[in-house]
């Protein structure tokens, strides 16, 4: 396999710097060893697989609502990157701002992390969101999304869903999970990860149990609402995992050159307000 020529958008990396920005003291979860991943040295991964624009996402684990190692890595960037945050569910619209201003384009919800009732009561929070043109991005894992359904068919808000919802590869594309992601996908102004591929699939790389549920949300959302993310530096993942690698999966999924272009350049930089993209709202 080879990897996607020109250049590219990751919409899923991590800055992970505990000497700079030290976790607190009752993180669940101390990312250590190669799962480290200082601002400068994402900066250095980028370079070499001529990613030229990424979206950095706040994680739960080490820093949960603490935005600074995000804000901070943003700014190091100089218009290069753009953020998601990690918020409490109650955060003020005046914070809100003050993270809009510094290049936040989006808050995290993390249902495995944190459960389905956590978000229970969070429809405020949308509301903030669509009111500042900031976009939910949601991590859930098998049938998860059920539970989140009520909440977001009462919201106008912008959905991103993370790493291909990560359904439960042994019941198929016509579990209830994700038959309701295909439906967000036909139905409203939504747009998914074709990333995390280690987080569901149940075969080594190159994850080919993972590329039928991959099809059927191409199909439903379509690649003007697919992007990709590698997850860089791969979290709890449970092997040595590699960026050239995961790109080089796209090559087999999508080897139409302009196929390439539109997840990996036209449709991140539409999304994210960089320059290469074109509206192409349905």
């Amino acid at each position: 396999m080879t990897i996607p020529t020109g250049n590219k958008i990751d919409c899923h990396i991590h800055a992970i710097d505990p000497v700079r920005f030290p976790y607190a003291a009752d993180t669940s979860y101390r990312p250590s060893g190669q799962e480290i991943a200082p601002a400068a040295h994402l900066v250095r991964v980028l370079d070499a697989f001529d990613v030229r624009h990424a979206l950095i996402v706040g994680t739960n684990s080490g820093y949960g609502t603490d935005s600074r190692i995000l804000l901070d890595a943003i700014k190091l960037g100089d218009g290069r990157f753009r953020g998601v945050a990690v918020v409490e569910n109650d955060v003020g619209i005046q914070e809100l701002e003050r993270l809009k201003a510094a290049g936040i384009v989006g808050v995290a919800f993390n249902v495995p992390f944190h459960g389905t009732g956590y978000y229970r009561n969070t429809a405020p929070l949308l509301e903030k969101l669509v009111e500042l043109g900031l976009f939910l991005q949601i991590q859930v894992e098998q049938d998860q999304l059920l539970a989140l359904l009520p909440l977001i068919e009462m919201s106008t808000v912008r959905l991103v869903i993370d790493h291909c919802g990560r359904p439960a590869v042994e019941h198929g594309i016509m579990q209830p999970a994700f038959q309701a992601l295909l439906a967000i996908g036909r139905e409203r102004d939504a747009y998914v990860k074709l990333s995390g591929y280690y987080k569901f699939s149940r075969q080594p790389h190159p994850y080919e149990d993972a590329w039928p549920f991959i099809a059927a949300l191409v199909e439903a959302f379509t690649l003007d609402r697919c992007v990709w993310g590698s997850d860089w530096p791969f979290l709890r993942a449970p092997e040595r995992l590699d960026y050239g690698p995961l790109l080089a999966v796209l090559s087999r999924l999508f080897p139409d050159r302009d196929d390439q272009q539109r997840l990996l350049w036209r449709t991140p930089a539409r999304l994210l307000g960089f320059a290469g993209g074109t509206d192409q709202s349905r």
